[in-house]
């Protein structure tokens, strides 16, 4: 798809949404003005005044509808369920009924309570990919029902709760985002089947790239940090750790429940997850290498041997092999086996029956080749530029970047003494050691 077409598309799901509507607009009413306002019964006699709003956050509609409000009568509090309130005005509630069922309120699942929950808490705006906090919510009628369909992120918004109740009743929004383009962190009850919270929150997240990804979860809290990771798949999540700096990721891992941290570690890339590992205690890696596979852990283990700062510390094992009496065709399915580690594979090591080092093949030549090609004419016309640029697994990073520059690659192979390959050392892991003041610089995240 075009950038054109994204962009026509992504305008008309923004124009779709509720708070583009000028209608909704003016019919906003502020959740913080509506606490501690008052509830009336048809007569406009008060009958008790709004402690919170409850709503089902977390079910299958893009905006939340209101499921109840938790009313103070006197000194109780009590659950007023949705089909007794008759209209939301600026500042108080009207009720459909005179009688009030004094019902204590039991959270049920997928339901929160705006004001408790929400309110003033972290969020994730997903169009602006950043952390933010919501300092108003904002509620209105739609489709026979109150939803909740905006919040206000704005510094004046909060001023102004802190101001006279009746500039709260009445709000002035700021900067209100569309609810369907936030992700929030509240708790919701611990019944009922997880998936429906899962369902919102990934929505919304899935548009997000590795690389914004990271910078929410450094900004974020513990306690949302943890929610966040819970929501993502393994393999989504791993690919946003890959791209945090190295402190913000040792902390995460190590404040992540053991199991949690050693999923995510399993599901990184090799290179990444040995450098994430390294950067902990020898008590708390092993506290995770314990929880992996063994095959898995035992990979990491090997890489570990090798001393930071060396290629064979820095290299990933992650390699695609082939033999030079195999078609391009048969690696080409190789390389579609691997496509989630395409940012890790710029080349094919072709090596003979003894799995000693032929050729570096660039995927390039791959591509360009017919399918019934021998992996042979390629090794052959390859050849012509000279031996494959390798290094081994104790040559320091710096040297190894003089031979990467002087080679043009993307890449270098390592190789043990009897050249046989062993991993691959990445351009962009080279920048990571020699530029460490600029951060992790990682090509992946442009390309992506």
């Amino acid at each position: 798809m075009s950038s054109t077409a994204r962009f026509r598309d992504r305008r008309v799901h923004l124009e779709r949404r509720a708070t583009a509507s000028k209608a909704v607009r003016t019919s906003l009413v502020s959740l913080a003005g509506l606490i501690g306002g008052p509830a009336t019964n048809q007569a406009g006699q008060e009958v008790g005044r709004v402690v919170d709003v409850v709503a089902r956050l977390y079910g299958t509609e893009p905006y939340p509808p209101v499921t109840g409000l938790i009313l103070r009568i006197g000194r109780r509090q009590t659950f007023v369920a949705s089909d007794a309130i008759g209209k939301v005005h600026a500042g108080h509630v009207q009720l459909r009924t005179a009688r009030v069922d004094l019902r204590d309120f039991a959270r049920r699942p997928g339901e929160v309570l705006l004001a408790k929950d929400i309110l003033d808490h972290q969020l994730v705006d997903v169009d602006g990919v950043q952390v933010t906090r919501a300092a108003d919510l904002y509620l209105t009628p739609l489709v026979g029902q109150i939803v909740l369909v905006g919040v206000d992120v704005s510094l004046p918004t909060l001023l102004r709760r802190l101001g006279p109740r009746r500039w709260q009743a009445r709000p002035t929004p700021e900067r209100v985002l569309d609810w369907q383009a936030v992700a929030p962190f509240a708790e919701q009850a611990t019944e009922g089947p997880p998936e429906v919270r899962l369902r919102a929150s990934r929505a919304a997240l899935q548009r997000l790239r590795p690389a914004d990804l990271a910078d929410i979860l450094e900004d974020l809290g513990r306690d949302e940090r943890e929610q966040l990771l819970g929501w993502l798949e393994p393999e989504q999540a791993a690919d946003a750790l890959e791209e945090m700096e190295p402190a913000e990721l040792e902390n995460l891992l190590r404040e992540a429940k053991p199991e949690h941290a050693a999923r995510l570690v399993d599901e990184m890339e090799p290179d990444e997850a040995t450098d994430a590992l390294r950067d902990l205690t020898r008590e708390e890696r092993e506290a995770l290498l314990t929880r992996m596979p063994s095959g898995e852990a035992a990979e990491l283990r090997r890489l570990l041997t090798h001393r930071e700062g060396t290629a064979g510390g820095a290299m990933t094992t992650l390699l695609i092999t082939s033999r030079p009496d195999e078609t391009v065709a048969k690696v080409r399915a190789q390389l579609a086996e691997q496509a989630e580690h395409r940012t890790e594979i710029d080349a094919i090591a072709v090596v003979d029956d003894n799995g000693r080092l032929l050729c570096d093949l660039p995927l390039f030549d791959l591509a360009v080749a017919e399918d019934t090609t021998p992996m042979a004419d390629l090794v052959t016309w390859r050849s012509q530029f000279g031996p494959p640029a390798t290094v081994r697994p104790d040559t320091p990073l710096g040297e190894a970047a003089n031979q990467l520059v002087a080679s043009r690659a993307s890449s270098l192979l390592v190789v043990d003494d009897t050249d046989r390959p062993l991993g691959r050392i990445l351009a962009d892991d080279l920048l990571d050691y020699l530029l460490p003041e600029r951060g992790r610089l990682h090509f992946r995240r442009f390309l992506q």
